[in-house]
């Protein structure tokens, strides 16, 4: 399977770009509502995301501006697209105080001192307003002090996002055909998005680097949980397996020996429920387990963030990934949670799009996160 992508100020349009060029024969993935002042001159335009079998549909028409297939390299390109628009696009919070003015070396000196003094005040204020522990805002303080003579108005932030970046750990999740069967799940609370994350990462798995994959779904006790997974799989033309019950996990993982990657959906749990826990953790106790997920929720308190990854930590998880930072208003409770349970960040979901909304997690891309408060 190939994916495409096409553009147009309406979905109909979009959708009639598709049948024209494709036919019948193409799945559509997703669809986005974006706006991009260096795409369509700021104006608002909608985006479709489909798949089709390239062995089974000629292309009737080629594009007046070529659309990228969702290959490595344009992957790649478009996340630069994108990062270099969150980048480049952030206002700066604070009017920094001009230090042109004619004035004596002494006076000058001086007038240096008082402004760097208050950009510290406002870093403060800031690191609190975004929910950053005191601890930690100490941590970061103490960095810019090593780097005192450098500092300026113009440039203490950039110090400060590589103060925090620093406290950042990540890991990439290895995707590459292997002599064996890469077993991966997610566990998490209910309500994080595990299933989404996973039907993303199958995704990307199976179109990017061309992975057999396989999905196994536990989550028999939520309502519409195996029909969601199961459409899913259907559509993307995934092998898909239930278990009902902890002892078919063993005889399930060997019909799926020649996958490169199996992914695991478990049920949503409440931290506060340990029988519960006990109960979805026996599911994978027998099978052995390459890695495992935390989801949790960026909209989440910093305490309810500590209490689940303290009660999960029976899963043994490795990683986290965290959902919903399109819905977040403060990130510091990210940056609290890594530094006390050190663990290292995986992935950040930030929509419900398959597979466009998740990005693999970068220290720096997180720290601006953390201090701008914007995606």
């Amino acid at each position: 399977m190939q994916i495409k992508k096409y553009l147009a100020p309406t979905l109909k349009e979009a959708t009639l770009q598709m049948k024209e060029e494709l036919g019948n024969e193409a799945i559509i993935l997703g669809s986005r509502a974006i706006e991009s002042e260096l795409k369509t001159g700021g104006k608002k335009m909608f985006e479709i995301t489909i798949g089709y079998d390239p062995d089974k549909v000629t292309l009737r028409k080629v594009a007046e501006e070529p659309v990228k297939n969702f290959s490595k390299g344009s992957f790649a390109e478009e996340i630069a697209f994108l990062s270099d628009k969150v980048y480049a696009n952030q206002n700066k919070e604070r009017k920094r105080k001009p230090d042109n003015l004619q004035i004596g070396p002494e006076e000058k000196r001086t007038t240096k001192e008082f402004s760097i003094e208050n950009d510290k005040k406002e870093i403060i204020d800031t690191l609190i307003n975004r929910e950053v522990q005191r601890q930690l805002i100490s941590v970061i303080m103490n960095q810019l002090e090593e780097y005192e003579k450098f500092l300026h108005p113009s440039n203490i932030d950039n110090y400060v996002i590589s103060g925090i970046s620093s406290l950042i750990p990540t890991k990439n999740l290895e995707l590459q055909k292997n002599n064996k069967t890469k077993v991966v799940s997610v566990v998490g609370p209910t309500g994080v998005g595990k299933t989404t994350c996973i039907a993303k990462l199958a995704i990307i798995a199976k179109l990017l680097h061309n992975l057999d994959v396989g999905l196994i779904s536990v989550d028999t006790y939520r309502l519409g949980a195996i029909d969601q997974l199961r459409i899913f799989s259907e559509v993307s033309n995934i092998d898909m397996l239930i278990a009902y019950e902890p002892e078919e996990m063993p005889g399930l993982l060997n019909s799926f020996k020649n996958k490169d990657i199996v992914f695991i959906d478990t049920a949503g749990r409440s931290q506060k429920r340990n029988d519960q826990l006990v109960k979805t953790k026996k599911y994978l106790e027998d099978i052995k387990i390459d890695e495992t997920f935390l989801a949790l929720s960026s909209t989440s308190s910093t305490k309810n963030l500590f209490d689940t990854a303290e009660k999960f930590k029976v899963f043994n998880y490795g990683s986290f990934i965290f959902t919903k930072i399109d819905e977040g208003v403060s990130f510091g409770n990210i940056l609290n949670v890594v530094t006390n349970f050190n663990v290292p960040v995986s992935f950040l979901s930030n929509g419900q799009v398959i597979p466009d909304d998740i990005i693999s997690a970068d220290s720096e891309f997180i720290s601006k996160l953390i201090y701008t408060g914007k995606i």
